[in-house]
C-alpha cells in the first residue's frame, strides 16, 4: 500500500520533531545533573517530560513555605538552564505527607493542601525574580492526595514531602 505523499511528509516531519524533542531532553537531562549533585535531588527522563523532584528538607524548614538558605541555594544553580530552555513549560508541583498540618500553622496553612500549594508558589516566585518567564510557569499543590511512598513509616512520609518541577516541551505548530 502507497501512503499519500502528504501523509507521507507528515508522518517523516512528525519524526523528526520526536528526534529534536528526544535531543534537547537528553541535553537538558545532562546539564541539569552536572548542576545538581546530591542524593536529596533526582531527575528523571518521563515519557512526556522531564522531571526534578526535590525532597522538602533541601528546600523548606519543617512546617514552613519560606525557601531555606539552602533551597534558594539549589535553585540558583537551576534557575539558567531553566531560563534557556524557552521550549518548555515549567510545572512546579508541591506535596506533604499525610500528617495534619500543625497547630503552630492552622493560622496560615489550614491543610497539607494550602501548605503544598504555598510551597510550589514560593518556587514560581523565586524562580520569576530569577529571571525566568512567568508566563511559562505554573504552580500547584497536591497536598497528600498523591504520595509516592508509605505514609505509615518516617522514611515513606519523608519520601512523600517533595516538590517536582517539571519541563514540557512546548509543542508549536506551523
Amino acid at each position: 500500500m502507497r501512503l499519500p505523499a502528504v501523509l507521507l511528509a507528515s508522518l517523516l516531519l512528525g519524526a523528526c520533531v520526536m528526534q529534536q524533542t528526544y535531543d534537547r531532553e537528553h541535553q537538558l537531562n545532562q546539564q541539569l545533573e552536572s548542576e545538581l549533585q546530591s542524593d536529596q535531588v533526582q531527575i528523571q527522563q518521563l515519557k512526556d517530560r522531564l522531571r526534578i523532584t526535590i525532597e522538602d528538607s533541601i528546600l523548606y524548614p519543617s512546617g514552613r513555605a519560606d525557601l531555606s538558605r539552602e533551597g534558594r541555594a539549589l535553585l540558583d544553580k537551576l534557575a539558567p538552564t531553566l531560563q534557556q530552555a524557552t521550549d518548555h513549560r515549567i510545572e512546579v508541583e508541591g506535596y506533604t505527607d499525610d500528617v495534619p498540618v500543625g497547630h503552630h500553622l492552622k493560622g496560615k496553612y489550614k491543610t497539607n493542601w494550602e501548605l503544598s500549594s504555598a510551597r510550589a508558589a514560593g518556587v514560581v516566585e523565586y524562580l520569576q525574580r530569577k529571571g525566568i518567564d512567568p508566563s511559562r510557569m505554573t504552580a500547584a499543590g497536591h497536598g497528600q492526595y498523591q504520595p509516592e511512598g508509605d505514609n505509615s513509616t518516617a522514611s515513606g512520609r519523608a519520601e512523600n514531602r517533595r516538590i517536582d518541577i517539571d519541563l514540557v516541551p512546548i509543542y508549536t505548530q506551523n
